[in-house]
């Protein structure tokens, strides 16, 4: 997704700093960044964002560049969501994004949109394989840049992430990365509880797709779906406390509800490692990282695996938890740096 490609141009080995975003459904955050000669992001500045606080996106990226007095030539952002022209196709933001009205507004000359896990995924050939922690699969880690076929990175947090990662044609050539809206994708349901969950939110939707459960606001729509088949009052109403309430298991619903969203997000991991032939899988999203011990706990191996003949295929590919961090800003960065020449 790129806005104005007649007119961009990229940060070229020695040029000024630059303007980097990643931007979701709760957060923006934003780093003035430099890349190096070997291709390495730096960030010299950093700041997060709450997106309900500012009316748009170009008052964050206004505020950012007043504070740092950065240049407003170069802008990339990476932005959940699905770019139509000039318009960003989301549910989740707080505001609407219109590529042209953005860059006037922010008064930035040059601005590059993206989807934000096609940037993680970019970003993902710079994680320490040392600050990963394996969910399941062969334990010898290697990032997706040196995978010798696809990888998949996803990500539940506000909305769902996905995006699969393609070795370069040649050598040292920059990944090719395949955004995807799978979260949009049908839920499909694996035991008889899932059924009874999908059918009864099937009653508010009429599509119940993946981000209805595997989300922030997925955790709530599970927690209040259970509690009314049980016929119990729901007492929690945010994400937070529903992940809280499991992990301490204070409430029964919300352990249930944090289960039955690991055993899902493992069987639709599966899915998708079979669908693309995938021989290792990334979890960067909010969620996995704040629920690390419950998930290593939970079904999502079993469900990762359950596919049939091919669970022995599923058994030899490595899933592996990533911090979110500064990853779609990083990635963010080196996408551009990576498919654009000098000013």
């Amino acid at each position: 997704m790129i806005a104005d490609p007649a007119k961009e141009s990229a940060v070229r080995q020695g040029a000024p700093p630059f303007i980097a975003a990643d931007v979701g459904g709760t957060h923006a955050r934003l780093g003035l960044v430099r890349v190096g000669a070997d291709g390495k992001v730096d960030v010299l500045q950093y700041r997060r964002y709450a997106c309900a606080e500012y009316p748009s996106l170009a008052a964050i990226l206004d505020h950012f560049a007043g504070e740092f007095a950065a240049e407003r030539t170069h802008a990339v952002v990476a932005i959940a969501g699905r770019l139509e022209g000039d318009t960003l196709i989301n549910s989740n933001l707080q505001w609407p994004v219109s590529v042209r009205s953005t860059r006037e507004a922010a008064g930035v000359t040059h601005l590059a949109l993206l989807n934000d896990f096609e940037a993680v995924a970019c970003a993902m050939s710079y994680v320490d394989a040392a600050t990963m922690t394996r969910v399941c699969g062969p334990g010898t880690s290697s990032n997706s840049r040196a995978s010798n076929g696809p990888a998949l990175v996803l990500g539940p947090g506000t909305g769902f992430g996905a995006a699969l990662c393609l070795p370069g044609a040649q050598q040292r050539a920059p990944l090719r990365v395949l955004a995807s809206e799978a979260g949009h994708a049908a839920l499909a349901a694996g035991t008889e509880r899932e059924l009874d969950l999908v059918r009864h939110l099937l009653q508010r939707w009429p599509h119940v797709d993946n981000e209805r459960v595997l989300s922030g606001p997925g955790l709530v729509n599970t927690y209040r779906a259970l509690c009314e088949l049980d016929g119990v009052p729901a007492t929690l109403d945010n994400p937070e406390a529903i992940a809280a309430a499991a992990q301490a298991g204070t409430d029964a619903h919300a352990v249930e509800t944090l289960q039955l969203f690991c055993a899902l997000l493992g069987s639709l991991a599966g899915d998708l490692a079979v669908t693309f032939g995938a021989d290792a899988v990334y979890l960067a999203g909010g969620i996995p990282a704040q629920i690390r011990p419950f998930l290593l706990e939970s079904q999502f191996a079993a469900r990762f695996r359950n596919k049939g003949v091919l669970g022995e295929v599923l058994a030899r590919v490595p899933v592996w938890l990533v911090d979110h961090g500064q990853l779609g800003l990083v990635g963010a960065a080196a996408w551009y740096y990576e498919r654009h020449s000098g000013f």
